[in-house]
């Protein structure tokens, strides 16, 4: 049985003035309280919630991973995978796996930290599979079982699942807390903050939703990452990136990180006194079709299978991702031709060969006889949406470029709409949008991360996409790749899904980037973080 403390009334009776006093602390680099030192951090990403059941987002991750333990963790500068919160996590069975937990562990409300959190923190995420949530990358576990307090037995559906060492990792991986999280529904962000409910490498002592965080360093972190170099970090929040630039030139930011435009990242690449960091690539971009109610969508009033892929097969042949990624991104990001990123065991470019000129340029002859032979009448209206905050600022150059390549065809007419991240992530799951910009930074470096999460989908596990996709021969595909042992073997089953996709494009892959921040010279540690786990370590940081 769990022990716990009294230490949560405490807690929950000074949290409102540590966020006051957090709100009024300089946001400049310096002595922080207490004597530690001090950072501050800019981003564009917005949190959608504090509770890792609610949410899936760049934004909320970097939060997470900051303040929630995991059993695995990345080792900086690498994708190697390594016991955090536990002693030590194996196969014990081709369908078990064990999980020994360190001893002495607990949450920064001295709440102890055991099995029974692990258990309750993984069921929950199955028993509330918000729309929003990372649900979607459980799908491999049958149950989990707690012999003692040290031991977690991961019960899981396929044989010697090779992905599952990522997911323990990944936004699906936080253990939270059962005294202070919800067990079915999502816990609202103030109650967690008051709640104390962090055994991460900081905890949170002030929090205003989507203008300012303030880290602190967690004296009780025993993770697999070192200990925290500074002991306090603002996280500064920007509705605007020309904003944020203009602070990180002027030095009231440290860091800013995600989301500036190109050009603003080859001008701040010139100052003397700030330094820009470059990271491996494994963002996308990509449009997604719900495959209801985009044009001859199946819940349309002129429903029909087959003019709906000619649709998608037509704006397939038509989009120039060279010239998105010159124009837009000064060759910051590069075309994609596969829903797998080049660089990754197992990743293709059927996209390539299968759409435009064969050789990934576009062909509005093939895409007007795609429509013709489907008996499309043309122009076709598509009601596009984007985010102009989430993916930076330059989102706006990016599908103004694509609406003018497509209307340029003369066989599309673009109605091209725009909403901020924290609505925009309510809506396109909601069926508000026919086709929208989505991006993907992965949870764990393998080809199954780009793929499980948006197209496995049943009705026990629906896909992070809600786009209504599903197909059997693809779930089973999805399934039997992460139990191929054999390297090759294993490359020959994605590049067959990776066809399949290419051919009923449930998404249309644009570009694949690379992660960027910019520093004052005197900060430490930056380069460390962006690593191909694509984690941003602020406990690393220090000036």
């Amino acid at each position: 049985m769990k022990r716990r403390t009294g230490a949560k009334a405490v807690a929950i009776a000074a949290a409102g003035a540590l966020l006051l006093s957090a709100c009024s602390t300089s946001t400049t680099g310096g002595d922080g309280e207490e004597g530690g030192s001090s950072l501050t951090v800019g981003t564009t990403d917005k949190v959608v919630a504090l509770d890792p059941a609610g949410a899936y987002d760049n934004g909320s991750s970097l939060v997470e991973q900051q303040v929630y333990p995991f059993i695995l963790a990345y080792k900086p500068g690498t994708a190697d995978l390594n016991p955090s919160i536990a002693e030590s996590a194996v196969f014990s069975e081709p369908t078990k796996y064990e999980v020994k937990l360190k001893e002495g562990l607990k949450y920064a409300n001295g709440n102890e930290l055991t099995s029974s959190d692990v258990k309750f923190s993984f069921e929950r995420q199955l028993k509330i599979q918000d729309p929003n949530g990372p649900s979607s990358l459980l799908g491999g576990l049958k149950s989990v079982e707690t012999p003692d307090e040290q031991t977690v037995v991961f019960n899981l559906k396929r044989e010697n699942d090779q992905t599952w060492p990522g997911v323990l990792a990944s936004a699906a991986g936080p253990i939270v807390d059962e005294d202070v999280f919800e067990a079915d529904k999502i816990t609202e962000n103030q109650a967690i903050v008051d709640g104390k409910a962090f055994a991460g490498p900081y905890t949170i002592e002030g929090f205003k939703f989507n203008e300012l965080l303030t880290y602190k360093a967690n004296e009780d972190y025993e993770g697999f990452i070192d200990p925290a170099k500074t002991e306090t970090v603002q996280m500064k929040y920007f509705s605007d990136a020309n904003n944020m630039k203009l602070e990180v030139q002027e030095g009231k930011i440290d860091v800013a990180w995600r989301s500036l435009s190109a050009t603003d990242i080859e001008d701040l690449g010139t100052k003397d006194d700030l330094k820009v960091h470059k990271g491996p690539g494994g963002e996308i971009r990509y449009i997604v079709f719900n495959m209801d109610t985009m044009p001859f969508g199946a819940k349309t009033d002129d429903a029909d299978e087959e003019k709906s892929l000619a649709v998608r097969q037509a704006m397939a042949d038509s989009v120039d991702r060279q010239a998105i990624a010159s124009q837009v991104y000064k060759d910051t990001f590069t075309p994609l031709y596969s829903h797998v990123p080049e660089g990754l065991p197992g990743a293709d470019e059927p996209l390539k060969s299968d759409y435009g000129d064969g050789q990934g340029a576009p062909d509005v002859d093939k895409a007007k006889k795609a429509l013709k032979d489907a008996g499309v009448k043309t122009p076709v209206k598509l009601n596009l949406q984007y985010n102009p905050d989430h993916y930076g600022p330059s989102s706006g150059d990016e599908y103004a470029l694509v609406k003018d390549q497509l209307d340029k065809t003369g066989l599309f007419k673009v109605n091209l709409q725009s909403t901020e991240w924290v609505q925009y992530n309510k809506d396109r799951t909601a069926d508000s949008y026919p086709m929208y910009q989505l991006g993907w930074f992965p949870d764990y470096s393998d080809a199954d991360n780009y793929l499980v999460p948006f197209f496995y989908d049943t009705d026990e596990t629906p896909s992070f996409l809600g786009n209504h996709y599903r197909d059997k021969t693809m779930n089973k595909e999805l399934n039997a790749q992460s139990s191929i042992a054999d390297e090759g073997e294993r490359a020959d089953a994605l590049k067959k899904i990776q066809g399949q996709l290419s051919e009923e494009l449930p998404t249309l892959p644009l570009l694949q980037g690379n992660q960027i921040a910019v520093s004052g010279k005197d900060v430490k540690g930056v380069d460390d973080t962006l690593d191909p786990a694509f984690q941003f370590r602020l406990a690393l940081l220090s000036k």
